[in-house]
């Protein structure tokens, strides 16, 4: 049962009162947790005061409306109430009710004040009560002072106050195009003293005074000249002098409204305002104050920056801390960039450190201050003395006086830090400065590269060198690519893998030398495809589009669809693409009979396939949290199956060494215990991986568990064209290392930073900002559109590294389209995601309860026996499988055929178990164990094949579960001279490292020295399938189990430790020494004597 919606009160509809009401809808939308009722005094809607000079061009209340009457109608039902025109006079605070001066009463149980501040009119100046005298705050003051101008055409108007609102004001006055002169007085030397010094307020004095208005510097009001009948005359100055004027404003400050709080036994600072803590909680209990009313730390703001920051702190932490610490109110950012009298100005940051001294310093260089006492300079008796903090800083000025330029900007004495200025005239750098201010991050650049701009030296060429290694498996280095492809030897991919082996061992640079093979051809002026394969015509996202719209649901129907040879069954670089496009889109089981044979190696059995043949099993722990009961179940399966264990980056725990015939029952257990698939094995979601955040850590602002839980949760199963991972920091310690993910938060006291597309491999990646300061509950829609975006974009085993690099536009391209929805697409984003989350359903589980699919889950089909593939040995603690040997097997074992004694046709299973092959994508394969050999059998399209089940690459007994492929080339796609059909056989594509073998002939496709054994096979009437065999004895003696897995002691050389061990004499997990005494320490006596004319000899080659 859901629960009520809270009241919650608004008293003020001013820029603070609705900037509230629209960040607290926004932060509200989904939870609807409050239905706010707002009573405002005035008989207009919320407007925009900072713009009142406006209203003398258009005299239109309606222009100067924040929102529009018709917003406030289309909030949702139940969500505002707003009341103009209504005065609130009390607040019962027992039972949480206000009243108002017509009678009206409101209950609540929020309560927030938000009722600004008036002008100041000076009382204690004799006149101020005349008619003519005005303050400039509202739309009735404004209203009021046209009204009056209108009589009084031909005479002087006089504005008292030359600050921000006292320029506005003359402006206003010379808008009213009703009098003869303009005069502003100020009691200072200049203007704007608050924003400039003495210098740029004087530029500022020269520009409006060239406009027309006539400047009084340094004089202040004694009294107001008045007549008989109580108008205005004049003005006459402390210093006896008088001028003429038959209107006077005043802008010289407002006082906050705090009379309601007075009324109502709020607390009121000493110099006006409510006063409230850092949460802007006044004294009484679930009562708030925010914007001009409002006094903290004994400061009540008169500008409208404070007030809104007040609004985002109180609106999040109503509907935010529980998934983020509350946000506390800060001394706020009274930077200032306006243009007044048509003179642009802006003030920022720490605007006065060079004179009154810094009113703080980072905490980086303050302790490069300390004096041998331990004393910060400029310490007097521990008392600051400005004269001292003045040398701490350096101000660097530029002026122009031919432009009007002016520019102060001020850094700490060494030059390394920006703690604020000042602008007049060119203004445009002030977004970019604020923020270095406010961060004080250590510059990057010299204090004179921000005024004047940096130097150009020339582009730096970021290319990768020639000699770079891009195939680390193969030692295959960029210039090894470039020189195959610009000599004519490779013109597609395919045969770059064949040529140099890159790609071709663990398949990690492919997208690296993708790139470099596209660059280089482009260099030579040729045109370069990003075809799935040479089975379409058509890149990964033209696939994904077509499947989508034309709702293919099988690799046969888009083959009819848009393949190049309508009846081919694809091959090792189709098919993969085809699965995962169908599962981001259809979300079926991927061992679903349809789909089961496109999938590849990992996908395929769900787990990653090991050196060995065994997979690796992993557990789901979102945001890396588990509980002791889970812990105890995976240590009891690791002990009963004899796994490997090991904890990932990702944050949770692997299991190695799982027999496939053992994997429905490990899952089994796993299940339940209340876990489920962790997808290790899939191109999909893989980890959110967290720091403790907010949950234990003493630093942590935000609930990075909470989140990230949250999100792995909402995207684990999603397929995408490669895995990516995400990451949730709880602080800017950045502990979830969330910058190198593909998408990763970073906790700020706004709520969280979002980066994306960071990622390590072979290329590594720093994340770069989506968006900033989001608050907890708008994080999913933009991380929804955001992956689906990637899913329906990004290439063939694209990951979104380089997808974010191949945008057009980059991360500004992502931000438009995310962000701003430039392609009109957010909506569809999001229902997309929203529909495959609504289908989620554990696959490990489906796997056990479905027949079908649980029949799959043997080492043989022929038999229950079972065999070991590697010997095993152990190491620290826990048994691996022995290192591979360096070379692969090079036996010509495509020949046996020839060198039989004798052979037979042996029976090896039953055709049944081939039923409905003819129609699957892959066909259907078994493995058969023959005596000690193990052999790969399939049915496809109607013909029976067999071959040897291991690989002599690795020596791995993998084959029949790899992909099928069928040789077939189109004279468009890479201008590779078509192979006739007849003559496009068929491929296996081994699992582990992709060595083709030809089905018939075994010879292999992408490794000329390697080959296969190939036997004839048929089906006959009996019901068996037979294939022809030489004797047991004979069959072992070539191909057996026991000759050819890789043994104990076979590969020492290969075992990488062996030199580090013999160096560092090491022996396993190190314990104390009997010598050692913690409590007495290292003597260190051989290091020192090794300082002094030591060394290590000549340096090695790296």
């Amino acid at each position: 049962m859901s629960q009520p919606q809270k009241r919650l009160v608004v008293v003020g509809l001013g820029m603070v009162g609705i900037s509230f009401i629209e960040k607290l809808l926004k932060y509200d939308a989904k939870s609807r947790e409050y239905n706010i009722t707002v009573l405002g005094e005035e008989p207009y809607l919320a407007y925009n005061r900072v713009g009142l000079t406006s209203f003398f061009e258009h005299r239109k209340i309606e222009n100067l409306y924040i929102n529009s009457a018709s917003w406030y109608k289309e909030t949702p039902v139940g969500s505002l109430d707003c009341h103009v025109n209504t005065r609130v006079t009390g607040v019962d605070r027992s039972v949480k009710m206000v009243t108002c001066s017509n009678g009206q009463t409101y209950p609540y149980d929020i309560l927030v004040l938000a009722t600004g501040s008036d002008a100041i009119l000076p009382s204690t100046v004799p006149g101020h009560s005349a008619s003519g005298v005005f303050v400039y705050r509202t739309i009735d003051d404004l209203e009021s002072l046209i009204g009056f101008a209108d009589s009084k055409r031909g005479t002087n108007g006089v504005v008292i106050g030359g600050g921000l609102l006292g320029l506005e004001a003359a402006k206003a006055m010379m808008d009213l195009e009703r009098f003869d002169k303009i005069s502003l007085l100020e009691r200072s030397k200049w203007v704007l003293s608050r924003q400039l010094d003495a210098t740029a307020g004087q530029m500022v004095v020269d520009q409006v005074r060239d406009l027309g208005v006539d400047i009084i510097l340094g004089k202040g009001v004694a009294s107001i000249k008045t007549d008989e009948t109580n108008h205005v005359k004049g003005v006459v100055f402390e210093d006896g002098q008088e001028i003429e004027c038959s209107t006077l404003c005043f802008a010289i400050g407002v006082k906050p409204r705090d009379e309601l709080g007075r009324a109502s036994g709020l607390e009121i600072a000493q110099r006006g305002g409510i006063i409230v803590d850092d949460s802007l909680r006044t004294n009484i209990p679930d009562v708030y104050a925010i914007g001009e009313c409002a006094s903290w730390q004994g400061m009540a703001y008169g500008l409208i920056g404070p007030g809104v920051e007040m609004a985002e702190v109180l609106a999040f932490n109503l509907t935010q801390a529980k998934m983020h610490s509350p946000r506390t109110f800060k001394r706020p950012d009274l930077s200032t960039k306006l243009k007044l009298l048509g003179v642009d100005v802006a003030s920022f940051g720490d605007c006065f450190a060079d004179t009154h001294g810094p009113q703080s310093l980072p905490p980086k260089f303050s302790r490069t201050l300390k004096n041998g006492n331990g004393k910060a300079a400029g310490l007097a008796n521990g008392v600051k003395t400005a004269a001292a903090l003045t040398q701490t800083v350096q101000a660097l000025t530029y002026k122009d006086p031919f432009l009007n330029i002016y520019k102060k900007y001020i850094f700490t004495k060494d030059g390394k830090y920006l703690l604020g200025g000042m602008m007049i005239g060119d203004t445009k750098d002030y977004v970019k400065l604020v923020p270095m201010v406010k961060t004080m991050k250590e510059l990057d650049m010299p204090p004179s590269e921000l005024i004047l701009g940096a130097k150009k030296d020339g582009d730096d060429d970021d290319d990768l060198p020639d000699d770079a290694q891009v195939c680390s498996c193969h030692n295959v280095t960029k210039g090894d690519i470039v020189k195959v492809v610009k000599d004519g030897t490779c013109k597609d991919i395919a045969t770059l893998k064949t040529c140099t082996k890159a790609g071709t061992g663990c398949g990690g640079c492919m997208p690296l030398v993708t790139t470099i093979f596209n660059k280089t051809m482009a260099a030579m002026g040729n045109t370069v495809t990003n075809y799935v394969c040479s089975h379409f015509n058509y890149s990964r996202v033209d696939l994904f589009n077509i499947v989508m719209v034309k709702r293919l649901k099988s690799l046969k129907e888009v083959m009819r669809e848009v393949g190049n040879d309508k009846d081919s069954l694809g091959c090792e670089l189709c098919k993969p693409a085809v699965a995962s496009i169908m599962a981001s889109l259809w979300n079926r089981h991927v061992m679903d009979k349809t789909s089961h044979g496109l999938q590849d190696t990992n996908d395929r059995y769900l787990g990653n396939i090991q050196r060995d043949g065994t997979y690796s099993v992993v557990p789901r722990m979102s945001g890396g949290e588990v509980t002791p009961e889970k812990l105890g179940v995976i240590a009891e399966v690791a002990k009963k199956y004899n796994l490997y264990t090991k904890l990932t980056g990702g944050q949770r725990i692997d299991m190695f060494g799982a027999k496939k015939q053992d994997l429905p029952d490990i899952w089994s257990e796993l299940v339940a215990a209340g876990m489920e698939s962790g997808h290790a094995y899939a191109k999909s979601l893989r980890t959110v991986k967290s720091c403790v955040g907010s949950t234990w850590c003493r630093f942590g602002i935000g609930d990075s568990v909470g989140l990230a839980v949250r999100l792995e949760e909402r995207y684990k199963s999603i397929r995408a064209p490669h895995k990516f991972k995400g990451g949730v920091s709880g602080c800017v310690r950045e502990c979830a290392e969330a910058q190198s993910k593909d998408f990763g938060l970073i906790a700020t006291e706004k709520g969280f930073n979002i980066f994306v597309g960071g990622n390590g491999g072979a290329k590594p990646r720093h994340a770069e900002l989506l968006a900033k300061d989001v608050p907890p509950a708008e994080v999913v829609p933009i991380l929804d559109r955001y992956v689906m975006f990637y899913i329906r974009t990004a290439d063939k085993l694209q990951r979104t590294a380089r997808w974010v690099e191949s945008l057009p536009g980059g991360i500004k391209y992502l931000q438009e389209v995310i962000l701003e929805d430039k392609l009109g697409i957010c909506a569809s984003l999001e229902a997309q995601m929203q529909e495959l989350v609504d289908n989620f359903f554990d696959e490990w589980a489906e796997a056990i309860r479905t027949p079908a699919i649980a029949s799959k889950f043997k080492q043989f089909n022929n038999t229950t026996d079972t065999i070991a593939n590697m010997d095993m040995e152990e190491d620290r603690g826990q048994k691996r499988p022995v290192f591979w040997p360096s070379s692969s097997v090079t036996e010509d074992f495509k020949s046996l055929g020839d060198k039989w004694s004798s052979t037979a046709w042996e029976p090896v299973i039953e055709t049944s178990y081939f039923d409905g092959a003819d129609d699957l994508p892959n066909g259907i394969s078994a493995t058969i164990k023959r005596g000690d050999t193990q052999l790969a059998v399939w049915r496809i399209r109607g013909t029976y094949y067999a071959t040897q089940q291991m690989c002599p690459h690795k020596r791995a007994f993998v084959l029949s579960d790899g992909l099928i492929g069928q040789e077939r080339t189109n004279p468009e796609a890479n201008g590779v001279i078509e192979i006739p059909k007849e003559k496009a056989s068929l491929y296996v594509s081994c699992p582990h490292h992709k060595r083709n073998f030809d089905l018939e002939n075994g010879s292999c496709k992408t490794d000329s020295a390697l080959s296969i054994a190939t036997f004839p096979a048929e089906a006959r009437g009996d019901g068996m399938l037979y294939i022809k065999l030489p004797s047991i004895e004979e069959l072992d003696a070539a191909l057996g189990t026991k000759k050819w897995m890789v043994k104990k002691g076979e590969s020492k050389a290969a075992d990488p430790m062996n030199a580090l061990d013999k160096r560092i004499n090491f022996i396993g997990i190190r314990g104390k020494k009997p010598s050692v005494r913690p409590l007495v320490g290292t003597k260190m006596t051989k290091p020192v004597e090794l300082m002094v004319g030591g060394g290590c000899g000549s340096a090695p080659d790296w």
